[in-house]
């Protein structure tokens, strides 16, 4: 059985779709807000997912301690879902990252465990460590769980909640690959004539440490220091793939226009509705295209995001 006492996430409703636009009679895309769960951020998803499926097939029990490689919103949503299974976490980040993700991992009483040398060490020493103590570790990277999460739950919710119940476009930042492919096979199991988008970054420095919202640029960018650290988006099979280049200005300003608006979301939101601007452009304004606003603001308060901000305060 799983946990009951305390635990809520079961009980939680599904985000909320709403159509965007900037205005001036535009065209809008529909946006997940993926902020709006319970850790604030998409990642809650796939932690919940990856802990209850380990828990029925016997992986885990009360007391156990569970580990994830993550630059934040993973090992936030880990420590917060751990809580509420009566679980001990410990999160691997790297040493850039920011204090804001390490504070709300330890408020839920996760152990934090900064590592030097990039993401590609922080994986090496979370799974030597995890093996080496007989931890369970989420593998978020090259966990099938993880696109499954998407598939079963986030996928079906948007076609439940968008008129016509259908979807021409799905478009998201590639982190661990699993939003996107785990969407676009969502979309494509339930007929639609999909086509799927990857958001690139075209500033590596913007997002910093921040690999789960955009490794796939570190991959391409950097070879042998983040080389092959997307496994669940590098082994995708995908003739209907299209990656776009977003310049770190264009994600900035598109994430200060969408605070405008009054959505609170993270620079990876920019990132996606940045991308999904383009891809309307280049369907047509009678495209049906969807993306995710990822996370919240809150955890990049000390980012490149909020500096006019912070030098005006």
């Amino acid at each position: 059985m799983l946990p009951e006492i305390n635990s809520y996430l079961h009980q939680i409703r599904t985000t909320p779709l709403v159509e965007v636009s900037l205005g001036g009679n535009k065209p809008g895309i529909w946006c997940k807000l993926e902020y709006l769960n319970p850790s604030g951020s998409t990642k809650d998803r796939i932690a919940r997912h990856i802990l209850e499926k380990a828990w029925r097939r016997g992986h885990i029990r009360s007391g156990d301690t569970v580990a994830e490689a993550s630059s934040g919103s993973t090992s936030i949503a880990f420590a917060l879902a751990c809580s509420q299974m009566g679980l001990q976490f410990v999160a691997f980040i790297p040493d850039s990252a920011t204090s804001e993700r390490e504070l709300i991992i330890k408020a839920y009483g996760g152990e934090v465990k900064r590592i030097s040398g990039g993401m590609p060490e922080v994986l090496r020493i979370a799974r030597e460590t995890s093996e080496d103590r007989g931890w369970f570790l989420g593998r978020q990277f090259s966990n099938a769980d993880n696109t499954e999460a998407h598939r079963l739950n986030t996928g079906p919710e948007i076609l439940e909640q968008i008129p016509g119940g259908t979807v021409d476009a799905i478009v998201s930042g590639v982190g661990t690959g699993g939003t996107l492919r785990g969407l676009y096979e969502a979309f494509l199991s339930a007929g639609c004539a999909i086509t799927a988008h990857a958001a690139i970054p075209r500033d590596v420095a913007l997002f910093g440490s921040n690999v789960e919202c955009c490794s796939l640029r570190f991959s391409s960018d950097v070879p042998g220091v983040a080389d092959g650290l997307s496994e669940i988006y590098e082994e995708w099979q995908c003739d209907d793939l299209r990656e776009w280049e977003i310049s770190g200005q264009d994600c900035l300003d598109l994430t200060r226009q969408l605070w405008a608006l009054g959505f609170p979301v993270g620079p990876s939101s920019g990132l996606n509705f940045a991308a999904a601007l383009k891809v309307l452009d280049h369907l047509g304004p009678d495209a049906v295209v969807a993306t995710v606003f990822p996370d919240r603001m809150e955890r990049y308060f000390s980012h490149k995001v909020f500096e006019e901000i912070r030098s005006h305060s």
